[in-house]
């Protein structure tokens, strides 16, 4: 079986209404970085607007409307990338806009579960825009804002400009209850250097949790009226593969409605090798990574993101997974 060399890297704009998507695109469209995209914009109703609202560049267009693109035109996602892997000239990146009610869970799962998709792209990034100014007061209204909090590689709080200092410092504080990891860049009207957004692998099992990996040696506290929630296992000593993957499987069967993304790094037992997961809801992917350096601490972190998630099920799971010497002691 063939496999091109050089997957198309797949970007994904995501964010609740009015947060900025489309003001985004038009800046990536419009910056002369000297490459070209294909557009699929993502509109909910049989009107289209937003393709009205991009601006002329040279890059293709799609619409897909009548539908929200992680529901009943998903389909069409994969005809529409299909069809663009055919063309006989290559694009350097697909740029996705969802509309601002769309769960990116199965934007993000299309890349991993469609065989000649996953072979010919790469799902590079899941960019979510935020509203400074009105975030706080929607988030607790609006589930899909948080759930395309917990999705985000990337977040951009933007429309900085109208909100103050310590406005600023809440709403990322809120953000932080939701996703630890994701990065947060200030905006106005998504002036973002475009380089920093795109091709960067921030979904790719290489990136991850390489923005802050810290942040799990310390415990978080999260108020049980979050709709979405994170918390993290640290573990200093090794793991046994063998039931740690047996768990994780299970974990991810039994949780995996609710869970909507989880991230981690693991120290195995008489592996010289870190080994990284990450799941998107029910998906999982795990594979070696790099060869732990000398002096680096070999400490199995990971990241749980999703809904009332039971962290004493998870965390006593997890803690039977340790290797014998270490759980014997």
């Amino acid at each position: 079986m063939s496999k091109q060399s050089n997957p198309t890297p797949v970007t994904v704009l995501t964010g609740y209404l009015g947060a900025g998507k489309t003001t985004l695109l038009n800046r990536i469209l419009t910056e002369p970085h000297g490459r070209r995209y294909a557009v699929i914009v993502n509109e909910f109703g049989e009107v289209g607007i937003d393709n009205d609202l991009i601006v002329e560049s040279d890059e293709d267009v799609f619409e897909m409307n009548n539908g929200c693109i992680c529901c009943t035109v998903r389909g069409d996602l994969i005809r529409i990338i299909e069809g663009l892997m055919r063309r006989p000239h290559r694009f350097d990146g697909i740029l996705i806009e969802t509309t601002g009610l769309a769960d990116p869970a199965p934007v993000a799962q299309t890349f991993f579960v469609d065989a000649d998709v996953r072979s010919k792209t790469r799902l590079d990034s899941i960019i979510t825009v935020v509203d400074a100014m009105h975030l706080l007061g929607e988030i607790d209204r609006a589930h899909e804002a948080q759930e395309q909090l917990a999705f985000a590689d990337t977040i951009i709080l933007n429309k900085i400009d109208l909100v103050s200092g310590e406005e600023i410092a809440a709403v990322e504080q809120r953000i932080r209850r939701i996703n630890p990891t994701a990065s947060i860049l200030r905006s106005q009207r998504c002036d973002i250097d475009i380089a920093s957004l795109l091709d960067r692998k921030a979904f790719d099992l290489d990136r991850i949790l390489e923005v802050e990996p810290g942040f799990l040696e310390e415990e978080h506290d999260h108020e049980h009226d979050d709709h979405v929630t994170s918390f993290s296992l640290v573990e200093r000593g090794p793991m046994d593969p063998g039931k740690f993957l047996d768990w994780l499987q299970m974990t991810v069967q039994a949780f995996g409605m609710d869970m909507l993304r989880m991230k981690g790094i693991i120290a195995f037992s008489d592996d010289d090798d870190r080994f990284v997961v990450q799941a998107v809801h029910m998906l999982l992917e795990g594979d070696h990574q790099r060869p732990w350096k000398e002096g680096e601490d070999r400490v199995t972190r990971m990241v749980f993101i999703g809904r009332d998630l039971p962290r004493d099920i998870i965390s006593d799971g997890f803690l039977k997974c340790r290797a014998i010497r270490q759980a014997a002691e």
